[in-house]
């Protein structure tokens, strides 16, 4: 049975609410996708654009995933970049610093091509959590720096000017990432792929896939038959096998969204309204609403074991870092699960010559969703260069079931936890 969107405040402020039929029948396409959130969206918009005839299947809603339901936040880069730089050396660091910024220039370009209203504003921060933080990110910055990057170092002494609290010791700026409306940039860019011909089914799951030499896939209702298949984020168990068997493990991230702040309380926690991540490896993240709700984020968890109160787990850490918030009401929680690989670097490859597949973002999806879909459609298209140095990365695989990979990913989660309070 079909499911809605998680109860957020992204679905309680979506602007668009198409419904897209269930698939009922056979038909043909060029390109069968298979999943409805930012990488298949992204990857269907991105072939139609070049002529292709696409077909998407999605099991829920379109965005129904962590598409629809995550921080926000728009982040230069994408997760493991030192793990490509050291597999790859010169050849990777290359390729970091051409998509860098990639995503942001196709969100932004759609933005502007089809109309997208969902809240874009620009303005990144990482918080340095610990004094020993800066270091490293002193580093990070003046290497970016070398590369042409524009990043503003905020010193220990200046962070009040930049947000209302002291519990951070510095950090840097990127004012070309930001934050958004996940889920009305998801439904936007759906609503664009169908206007140019993309054919949207939800309520559609994926049952059968054969990437033979007649590559097809089968619905509860449906079939279609395709000259290639694109399995985009996070890909059903019956589909976990090959090179996918043992690749991603599900983790479980929270948000919740207070009430409506005052102009004056926004301005006195974020003066300059910047979406936010601390240095932490498991860290908190926030950022304000167009309409000035404080949205927090945070306190992952990797046993898949859902806090009972999402509220009550989450507040009292806003609390610390911005007392005076403690007391607003919370109008919205929410959680879900995104897809983690080991190496922290996307998962771009072949599970057959005429089957790709993109998922395990680690968190950093609304920016590398993106990359990844023209990755693999310039791919689809004969152009690999990309494509090819990415399905090479030596991923790591746990040779065991999910239930003990999960209790396994908990146990070294605890350790970063404890070296993070350190």
């Amino acid at each position: 049975m079909v499911e809605h969107h998680v109860s957020s405040y992204y679905a309680a402020t979506v602007n668009d609410r198409t419904a897209y039929p269930q698939l009922k029948g056979a038909i043909k396409a060029d390109i069968c996708v298979v999943g409805g959130g930012f990488s298949g969206i992204s990857a269907a918009l991105t072939l139609a654009e070049r002529g292709y005839q696409v077909v998407l299947v999605e099991a829920n809603r379109i965005g129904w995933g962590a598409s629809g339901r995550n921080g926000g936040q728009v982040i230069a880069g994408i997760s493991g970049e030192h793990n490509i730089a050291r597999q790859f050396g010169a050849d990777g660091t290359n390729l970091l610093r051409d998509i860098r910024y990639r995503g942001h220039d196709i969100i932004e370009s759609r933005i502007a091509k089809y109309a997208i209203d969902c809240d874009f504003r620009r303005g990144w921060m990482e918080a340095a959590a610990r004094p020993r933080h800066m270091d490293g990110l002193r580093r990070y910055v003046d290497e970016r720096r070398a590369e042409g990057d524009e990043l503003e170092i905020v010193e220990p002494g200046d962070i009040g000017r930049v947000l209302g609290t002291n519990i951070y010791h510095g950090g840097y700026i990127d004012r070309r990432s930001g934050h958004l409306h996940p889920l009305n940039l998801c439904m936007g860019e759906a609503r664009a792929a169908a206007s140019i011909g993309v054919r949207i089914f939800e309520d559609s799951a994926a049952l059968q896939i054969n990437g033979g030499a007649k590559p097809y896939v089968v619905t509860a209702q449906g079939r279609v038959d395709a000259g290639a298949i694109v399995l985009a984020g996070s890909t059903d168990h019956a589909f976990q096998r090959g090179r996918l068997r043992g690749l991603t493990f599900p983790t479980g991230s929270y948000i919740i969204a207070t009430e409506q702040l005052t102009e004056a309380e926004a301005q006195a926690v974020n003066p300059q309204n910047l979406a936010v991540a601390d240095s932490n490896i498991v860290l908190d993240y926030f950022r304000l609403s167009a309409d000035r709700r404080m949205l927090f984020g945070g306190r992952c968890n990797y046993s898949n074991r859902d806090p009972k109160d999402l509220a009550a787990a989450l507040q009292p850490r806003l609390a610390e870092i911005f007392p005076q918030l403690a007391h607003k009401r919370i109008d919205y929680s929410w959680g879900g699960r995104i897809d983690i690989v080991l190496t922290r670097v996307p998962a771009i490859g072949r599970l057959e010559p005429n089957v790709y597949y993109l998922q395990g973002y680690c968190g950093h999806g609304v920016n590398a969703t993106h990359i990844a879909a023209e990755i693999v459609a310039d791919a689809i298209c004969g152009t690999t260069e990309k494509f090819d140095l990415f399905d090479k990365i030596r991923q790591v695989r746990l040779p065991v079931g999910r239930w003990a990979g999960n209790q396994m990913l908990a146990l070294g989660m605890l350790y970063y936890r404890m070296k993070d309070a350190l």
